[in-house]
């Protein structure tokens, strides 16, 4: 008996020691979780989301026989593996709570006929209308505005039984639910919408862009031509407008960012952004006629630190060179070269003549500095420097005006102004005081010239109305440019050029407009291009315009 009585309490010993550790709490984490305080205002499926935020591919196709199936997100051992590292963003492991959790996926949902595409805008900033916070943001597929989360307490789960509406896209998985249910829709109608939310293009599409001549019918009716659509002009924002049309007609540079696979590792939100706004561009299933690049305008403004902003005009010059700039910079390679310089970067030789005490104040001007000598208390530099855009100079325009009380507007031929490279003709710096002679060595694939209209003094800005003659096609540079003969045997000297690009001034200094002129290559036909109005237009018009930017490309 005193056997079996130890063995009892043995037992229950055993019993309540279970007991205590099923009812003990959790340990506590080895790590602080920075999104602790968000967890407090969400349920499980909030949390849950939050590991989803980096799982772009791990959305599965639905299907059966029935119509409706149940997904585990463990249904074997290599696929919990890949979700457990995608799902969780800062690697640790999941609870085995949220590895068995199931999600329903139905392809039918008596709610899909409410969707209306008509107000879908997937152009804007991806922030909770409420909460105003960017972390598991879901489309009302019925109403468009953006929601946080579809848990219990979250906002898109009171405003479907708020509003009636039921049917939600997370604009980062590009899952849809329908709410308040919480099952997801597997359906192939929607796939137009994830289109226009995320653009795909594969690499067989990209290289017939410029072949194909269809138009493309938006949901109002109106068509379009894919790579010829509007940018909205959110404020003062046409000299972003047109540069970025500008550069769509640049092929290399639009192919390598029509594919986010060629710059996936990089982390610059600008590169990102600008990728996100040409596949939208050239998306030829657009539900609109136009793009509105806020997100790309909110990028620049961070990256540039408030110097381009909406709401201030800035010159198209200076935007394209901040913008180049920094787009090379994020996408070097280890090598230092990038997509940037492949299209852009050509050589200049410079040769500098300052006098001898000048000559401390500008040591560092000339880093790449060959030769330098000093004769008659003239210092001579001679060195090579890389360029993205050449910029040039406008003859002065007439100051009074003729016997019919009318200036003048002068004209000059384009090859006038381009000896300004021949190496011979000199132009004279003031700060420091120095004569330049420059002399273009290696031409680019891309050429962007820059006609320096706008000038500054102590009281206001002028603006020279000079107009420039130039040819739309063939620009032979050898004729008028010293350029050096090919490296390699067996290779031409490629010195033709054709106009792709064209962006113009109209009105006064500070309270004109740009707009572009840029060229289809599929039809060889011209576009004017003003914020959201896009006309077809003569070639010869092109060459009526006040130039104030081109890009020419070579030919091959």
């Amino acid at each position: 008996m005193q056997t079996e009585n130890n063995m009892d309490g043995e037992r229950d010993a055993k019993r309540r020691k279970a007991l205590e550790k099923s009812t003990s709490p959790p340990p506590p984490l080895g790590f602080q979780n920075p999104l602790l305080p968000l967890a407090n205002t969400y349920d499980e499926d909030d949390e849950d989301e939050d590991f989803e935020r980096m799982a772009l591919s791990s959305r599965r196709a639905g299907g059966g026989q029935n119509g409706a199936r149940v997904e585990q997100n463990s249904d074997d051992d290599e696929h919990a593996e890949d979700e457990d590292d995608s799902d969780d963003p800062s690697g640790q492991e999941l609870p085995q709570g949220k590895q068995n959790r199931q999600v329903e996926v139905r392809r039918d949902c008596p709610y899909l006929d409410t969707v209306n595409r008509q107000v879908l805008d997937f152009d804007f900033e991806k922030f909770c209308s409420v909460s105003l916070s960017n972390l598991n943001v879901y489309a009302c597929l019925v109403c468009g505005k953006y929601y946080q989360g579809r848990g219990k307490k979250s906002h898109a789960y009171t405003h479907s039984l708020e509003a009636g509406h039921h049917v939600y896209i997370n604009l980062l998985t590009e899952k849809v639910y329908c709410l308040p249910d919480g099952y997801e829709i597997n359906d192939p109608s929607l796939d137009d919408i994830r289109h226009v939310l995320n653009p795909r293009f594969a690499r067989e599409q990209v290289e017939q862009l410029d072949r194909n001549k269809q138009w493309s019918r938006a949901l109002d009716g109106s068509d379009y031509l894919p790579g010829m659509v509007g940018l909205n002009n959110i404020q003062l924002t046409d000299f972003v407008n047109v540069t970025i049309q500008s550069l769509m007609r640049v092929t290399p540079l639009r192919n390598f960012f029509l594919i986010p696979e060629n710059y996936q590792h990089h982390k610059s939100p600008l590169v990102h952004r600008f990728g996100e706004l040409t596949r939208k561009i050239w998306h030829a299933r657009n539900f609109k006629g136009q793009v509105s690049p806020h997100e790309f305008l909110q990028a620049v403004m961070k990256a540039s630190k408030k110097r381009f902003r909406i709401g201030m005009q800035s010159e198209p010059v200076e935007f394209l060179s901040w913008f180049l700039n920094t787009l090379h910079n994020d996408l070097k390679t280890r090598k230092g070269g990038s997509i940037i310089h492949e299209c852009f970067q050509g050589e200049l030789e410079v040769v500098k003549e300052s006098h001898n005490r000048a000559r401390g104040d500008d040591q560092n001007g000339a880093p790449n500095s060959t030769e330098s000598r000093t004769e008659n208390n003239v210092v001579t530099e001679a060195y090579r420097m890389p360029f993205l855009m050449l910029g040039l100079d406008l003859p002065e325009p007439p100051l009074f005006k003729d016997v019919m009380e009318k200036n003048i507007i002068p004209q000059v031929p384009l090859f006038n102004i381009l000896k300004k490279f021949d190496g011979e003709t000199i132009t004279t710096t003031v700060r420091p005081p120095a004569r330049m002679r420059y002399r273009v060595t290696r031409l680019p694939p891309y050429l962007i010239l820059h006609m320096r209209r706008f000038t500054r003094n102590n009281f206001f800005r002028e603006k020279n109305p000079t107009l420039v003659n130039f040819p739309v096609k063939n620009l032979e540079l050898k004729d008028y440019i010293p350029l050096p003969a090919p490296t390699k045997e067996n290779e031409k000297l490629r010195s033709k050029y054709d106009l792709i690009a064209n962006v113009v001034h109209d009105g006064k200094p500070d309270e004109g407009f740009y707009r572009a002129f840029v060229q289809r290559k599929s039809e060889e036909l011209w576009y004017e291009i003003q914020d959201l109005h896009v006309s077809e237009t003569l070639p010869q018009m092109v060459a009526l315009s006040e130039a104030y930017m081109q890009i020419y490309e070579q030919q091959q």
